[in-house]
């Protein structure tokens, strides 16, 4: 019988190399297993380099599972592919969502305790990675993917190549609903869907939250099927990042 995760693994290759986006050579940086293609290493990545109309749906869970649920429910309805960017303490706390999140996406790295990158020397990023990535793999039984989100999304030089040698590609993100802010932050499920349908572009990468501000009330949850339709409608196509990986 073939594996579950490795047929996800090749269909979303079979979709990326439709869209022109098919893996190419490999870092030589890069851990054993699937690693990140080359020309995804060297600088944080914000756009996917195509020009074909794609968009990558990204997750960041750092705080509660408010919003798991909902999420991954029009995901599967919609049988869509995304990618969870989970924190080790988050993957300790809520094994169970990281379970059901790797179950049919891929997992990327978003640090073990949050932090700013800039704050911390070589060796406390690689120990943040590495905890993060020790807890993921024991939650979810699966394998993380080699690509870490940095906390707060402040990158730099320096911790970039940091990352990029430990075996990670950088990936950021186009846009940010902004939908964690809450009602409370000024934002609603409206600008939500606005902020990711104006940053529609070739290879787009969106970020969004499953965690609610504290009310219960995850706005990026309620915003996803409008996004998607809205993607749909302007031709975009939604693609699995597992399929830039190198085997």
């Amino acid at each position: 019988m073939v594996d579950p995760g490795r047929r996800a693994v090749v269909a979303a290759a079979l979709s990326l190399a439709a869209a022109g986006l098919a893996p190419c050579s490999a870092a030589s940086a890069s851990p054993s297993g699937p690693r990140p293609p080359a020309e995804l290493l060297g600088s944080e990545i914000r756009r996917l380099p195509t020009s074909r109309r794609v968009v990558a749906l990204t997750f960041n869970a750092a705080w509660d599972e408010s919003g798991i649920d909902s999420v991954l429910g029009e995901l599967r309805r919609r049988k869509l592919s995304a990618t969870f960017f989970p924190t080790g303490e988050f993957a300790r706390a809520h094994p169970a969502a990281v379970r059901a999140m790797g179950a049919s996406h891929g997992l990327g790295n978003h640090s073990h305790s949050h932090p700013y990158f800039d704050d911390l020397s070589t060796a406390e990023r690689e120990q943040e990675v590495r905890r993060a990535d020790a807890a993921i793999r024991a939650a979810s039984g699966t394998e993380p993917l080699p690509f870490f989100r940095f906390p707060y999304s402040a990158t730099s030089e320096e911790s970039v190549a940091d990352v990029n040698d430990l075996g990670y590609a950088a990936i950021e993100f186009t846009t940010d609903t902004n939908g964690y802010l809450g009602a409370a932050g000024g934002m609603s499920v409206a600008k939500a869907v606005e902020r990711a349908v104006d940053a529609l572009t070739p290879g787009a990468i969106i970020q969004m939250h499953v965690g609610s501000t504290g009310d219960g009330v995850v706005i990026d949850a309620q915003a996803l099927p409008r996004i998607i339709d809205a993607a749909l409608d302007e031709g975009y196509e939604v693609i699995d990042l597992r399929g830039l990986l190198v085997p």
